[in-house]
């Protein structure tokens, strides 16, 4: 945690108040704990990507390239062109601002330039002055501006502290998708070699190893190893994991911290133990040991790229269709950009379920199914055999990670599972659910520390949710099903909201499941010993 950031008390305190500038001057304020430091070097050049260079945020001199002003309106010029949202959404807002006070960044830190309607204006205030005639006369007097250095800096501040969460859109009676205005900024950004390392060096290691975190198929494969010894440990039984088999009739990716970080862990430890119990013929891959994307914070190109794997590895291991784990950017890419990026997946078969029969018919182009719709499936058919009061020591409430469900409507099927898998529990109150959930502040490449104090902001919203439902009906779990949450929620929790966990929901569902020849079950899949909910509370 940064040194400089202030406890929850202070924190909470927000100011609203205007600051008494005009929203046209630029005054980025790179504060320690409100911002992401630059790319390395080494990562841009390793990407092929422009002006690598020693820099930092805070620095005066960003060295940017001698003609960087050219760069940024040639790239904005052919993004008008080329992407009809993006003209779109510079020309129809009206400033209703029914967005105004739907960001948790503002929410969080009272900063006007985080209403989605004004980051919004930091770019479109540069397209009047270049590409409207009433700009190009009136200036100022119509919301134009020049492009400057200080503008440029102002729109690294700002588009590096929108996570793309599209709380904001889905107000906005007009329909403007603010993350997509985000995302061309970052592209911008990216022309003239402004990253954030967070981002930039995760990408880099996708391209070198196939995940985000740089591991090499041998430590990939020492994890499954490791993950499939300690399930015979809990359990008795030695399940299978195969990688890289080829002829699988599924190929299952996820994202790389499931089987690296906690408590993405235990939802791997779910992942193999259903796949085991039901015996499904289905394989890992070593190349393709990645879901995430974060090419979806730094361009479309990268997107593209990076998702190519996917199909690249169903192709090479001859599998008839894909079933993807718990990961949120992940689905945001495969839902909306897969199938005409990389697409179409015909040589892929429509997804079937070979144990209930049913057919995926909406994956009929992607051909590529959430694990949370394949095992609610599976539980409608009566296929599995639940154990609710192995999750009695837990009182569940259920965070909507962004992309899953604002982005590609993954509501019902994780509350689903929970009901069938956990006794207790409780929803967060309505306006902070299912479409119109709250983002955990860290998401779209955010997750880093060195802007712990922003991320506490941001993430301020979705914890006092918590922290409701915690106090009224003692909630003591929050699950989710993506891998940023998974990371980042831990530390908001416990500064905001105290003794309420995290975990995903098939780390529940692998607690309940009861497996053909197992042994008595004395713990959880955390090792924690199984106790009842009335005892667990008596000890709390």
């Amino acid at each position: 945690m940064a040194d400089q950031t202030p406890g929850p008390d202070a924190l909470a305190k927000v100011d609203f108040r205007p600051k008494g500038k005009t929203w046209l001057e630029p005054h980025p304020e790179f504060r320690k704990g409100t911002y992401c430091y630059s790319a390395a070097p080494k990562n841009l050049t390793y990407l092929g990507l422009p002006n690598p260079r020693e820099w930092q945020p805070f620095n005066d001199d960003w060295k940017l390239p001698p003609d960087w002003k050219t760069i940024i309106l040639d790239g904005m010029r052919e993004r008008l062109d080329r992407y009809r949202s993006f003209r779109l959404f510079m020309d129809i807002c009206v400033r209703c601002g029914a967005c105004a006070d739907k960001c948790h960044f503002y929410l969080g830190s009272g900063d006007p330039k985080n209403m989605p309607v004004l980051r919004a204006e930091l770019i479109r205030s540069v397209y009047r002055r270049y590409f409207t005639p009433a700009g190009r006369i009136f200036g100022a007097v119509v919301g134009a501006r020049d492009l400057t250095e200080d503008v440029l800096k102002e729109w690294f501040y700002y588009f590096y502290q929108c996570t793309e969460c599209r709380r904001c859109s889905v107000f906005c009676p007009y329909g403007i998708d603010t993350a997509e205005i985000t995302m061309i900024g970052r592209e911008l950004l990216t022309l003239v070699g402004c990253n954030i390392n967070w981002v930039i060096e995760p990408v880099a290691n996708c391209f070198r190893t196939g995940n985000h975190l740089g591991i090499q198929p041998h430590g990939f494969k020492d994890s499954i190893d490791f993950a499939v010894d300690e399930l015979e440990e809990i359990t008795g039984i030695r399940v299978e994991a195969p990688i890289n088999r080829k002829g699988a009739d599924v190929l299952f990716v996820m994202p790389s911290a499931d089987y690296f970080g906690t408590p993405h862990y235990y939802t791997l430890l779910g992942y193999l133990m259903l796949f085991h119990e039901i015996g499904l013929d289905y394989t890992l891959s070593a190349y393709a040991s990645e879901g995430g994307n974060f090419g979806l914070f730094t361009s479309h190109e990268m997107i593209k790229r990076l998702n190519a794997k996917v199909y690249a590895e169903a192709r090479r291991l001859g599998v008839k269709w894909i079933i993807g784990g718990e990961c949120g950017h992940m689905w945001r890419v495969l839902h909306q950009y897969m199938d005409t990026m990389n697409g179409p997946a015909d040589f892929l078969q429509v997804p079937v379920s070979p144990i209930t029969g049913t057919r995926f018919e909406h994956a009929a182009s992607t051909r590529m199914v959430h694990i949370c719709e394949f095992t609610a499936d599976l539980i409608r058919h009566g296929r599995l055999n639940l154990d609710p009061s192995r999750n009695d020591h837990w009182n569940v409430t259920f965070h909507d990670s962004c992309n899953p469900s604002r982005a590609m409507g993954l509501l019902e099927e994780p509350r689903y599972i929970i009901r069938n898998v956990c006794k207790a529990f409780h929803e967060m109150p309505e306006d902070t659910i299912r479409e119109k959930t709250f983002c955990c502040g860290s998401g779209s490449g955010l997750g880093t520390d060195e802007n712990l104090e922003m991320r506490l902001r941001g993430g301020f919203p979705r914890a006092n949710a918590v922290r409701h439902v915690r106090d009224k009906h003692g909630v003591n779990l929050l699950a989710c099903i993506c891998a940023i949450d998974k990371a980042t929620l831990p530390p908001l929790l416990e500064y905001w909201a105290p003794g309420v966990d995290v975990a995903g929901v098939h780390e529940l569902l692998g607690n309940a499941l009861v497996m053909r020849g197992e042994r008595e079950r004395t713990t959880d899949l955390r090792g924690e010993p199984l106790t009842a909910r009335e005892e667990a509370s008596a000890h709390a």
